[in-house]
């Protein structure tokens, strides 16, 4: 078995002697790093004019950690631009909010193939290596064009549109194509994989087998659902630590017996911010028991918040709840509790611990990690009740839950008033069934399962991949033969530093 290479668009390298981050990718990667060693490359998330053309590495325990920088420009077009005024909304169902540039889409596809051409020479014989979300989803290509004839799988971390709505982008046929280049494309549901599946056979007139296999002359990808769990006994357990943290305290007294309702996020269009804060309003305004009896509290981070429509969410979410609390407050009583920073993980887990009601409602959501972690909270003898948006991922897994439309304030409140006045035996019945499915579908098996899949897969290369001087050697006479487009040196993908080949070139070498 070779080593884990893994590539995510944001890399953090732990400072000498500190664990991992407690979150994300860290964490499910944790357990197959540790057994096998692995690469971990990525963006550092340093901008700079100029930034030196080099990758820095560092060794944290067995992982090898690899980041490069990226110049203002390829920021831009790559990251602020393409991936998430473009990539993002689409993935999310959000055309409305759709921004196309043809020159960030160029700048995007230059940076994949600038990652690529770093990463290679990294490479071994038997790596295995593992893509991560919709910003690299023209890496594998890139690689397999530079002549890397590895295992490559990638996986799809946000919603998977059906081609009715992702045929909106243009070069969508491209970005289906380059799905081709991996041997296994995972995703979060079986909402999503349908979805894949009809871009696949819409965008490419090429037929998916039972199964979710497409074969191309001698390769095969598998398409296939694969929901990322949570460490559940984990944070079961530093949730039932964390309740009686001073942090925790602090809450509970300034409760003063209260019911709590509490939704934490990353400020987002996606998580349907506005939409819960007007429920909020509709109980408040129809069930009159409520007031003064129940606080919601709202910890939304900061995210993005050079795009504008992140500013206009913002101004949205403070307009609301302020006129929530100005018509319903009182002098002892805040209605709305909006926390517009980042909460430490563990704090988190103390504060759903408390919280009667989990209020978890995003427009859509590949999964929805936060909804599986107010569950693991909870105390299994007076468990709290979690109220989903049937739009989240972690729906498909959590029947139990009370699901709502979220575009339904009314209906929202309806379930929150349910959810404050449900029995004992209901709620110890629900968590139950939704606790015990947590448990067998943990981050380590989501991890487990993807890479057995993608190391079993018959094929793809029979021969032995190229060495890494051989590939470069021709992917190098490989540019050297092709037309280069010709762009002013102001162009969005010259400001990459890399070159953007004549595009119908491109998508011939997509296709092989």
């Amino acid at each position: 078995m070779g080593r884990l290479v893994v590539v995510s668009n944001r890399v953090a390298v732990p400072r000498r002697g500190e664990p991992p981050a407690a979150g994300g990718l860290a964490v499910a990667l944790k357990e197959a790093f540790d057994s096998r060693g692995g690469l971990w490359f990525g963006w550092s998330g340093s901008v700079a004019p100029n930034p030196p053309d080099m990758v820095r590495h560092a060794r944290r325990g067995r992982v090898d950690y690899a980041v490069v920088d990226l110049s203002d420009a390829a920021y831009q077009g790559f990251y602020a631009g393409y991936a998430n005024s473009a990539l993002w909304p689409l993935f999310h169902f959000r055309l409305g909010l759709l921004s196309y540039d043809r020159g960030q889409a160029e700048t995007y596809r230059a940076v994949n193939r600038h990652y690529a051409e770093k990463l290679l020479p990294m490479l071994r014989r038997d790596d295995t290596i593992w893509v991560h979300d919709y910003q690299l989803i023209p890496l594998g290509a890139a690689l397999r064009e530079m002549g890397s004839r590895h295992r490559i799988g990638y996986f799809h971390h946000i919603p998977f549109p059906p081609w009715a709505v992702f045929s909106a982008m243009p070069g969508a046929e491209d970005l289906i194509r380059d799905l081709l280049a991996y041997d296994l494309v995972g995703v979060q549901t079986h909402r999503d994989q349908a979805g894949l599946c009809d871009c696949m056979s819409q965008g490419t007139g090429m037929k998916v087998r039972p199964g979710g296999e497409v074969r191309l002359r001698s390769r095969r990808t598998v398409l296939r659902a694969f929901p990322i769990g949570i460490d559940t006994d984990g944070f079961a357990e530093a949730a039932r630590t964390s309740v009686q943290s001073p942090e925790a305290e602090r809450l509970r007294t300034s409760l003063v017996g209260r019911k709590l309702i509490i939704g934490a996020e990353r400020l987002d269009y996606t998580k349907g911010l506005p939409e819960r804060l007007r429920a909020f309003g509709a109980l408040m305004e129809g069930w009159p028991e409520y007031r003064n009896a129940v606080t919601y509290l709202q910890v939304a981070a900061r995210s993005r918040e050079d795009v504008e429509s992140y500013k206009d969410l913002k101004r949205d979410i403070e307009r609301l709840a302020g006129t929530i609390n100005a018509e319903y407050g009182d002098v002892d009583w805040t209605p709305v509790r909006y926390v517009g920073r980042a909460v430490a993980r563990d704090t988190l887990a103390g504060y759903y611990r408390m919280a009667p009601v989990g209020l978890v409602t995003p427009l859509r959501d590949g999964m929805n990690l936060v909804a599986k972690e107010y569950v693991a909270a909870q105390d299994p003898d007076d468990p709290g009740v979690l109220v989903l948006s049937r739009f989240a991922g972690a729906a498909e897994g959590m029947p139990e839950a009370l699901l709502v439309n979220p575009l339904d304030a009314q209906g929202t409140a309806e379930a929150l008033a349910a959810a404050l006045s449900m029995p004992l035996a209901e709620r110890r019945e629900r968590h139950g069934a939704i606790f015990r499915r947590l448990r067998e579908n943990t981050v380590k098996s989501w991890s487990g399962d993807f890479l057995r899949l993608l190391e079993g897969n018959d094929d793809p290369a029979e021969a032995h991949p190229p060495s890494r001087a051989a590939a470069l050697s021709m992917y190098q006479a490989r540019l050297s033969s092709r037309s280069v487009a010709t762009s002013s040196a102001n162009s969005p993908a010259d400001k990459a530093g890399t070159q953007v080949a004549d595009l119908s070139t491109a998508r011939a070498s997509r296709a092989r």
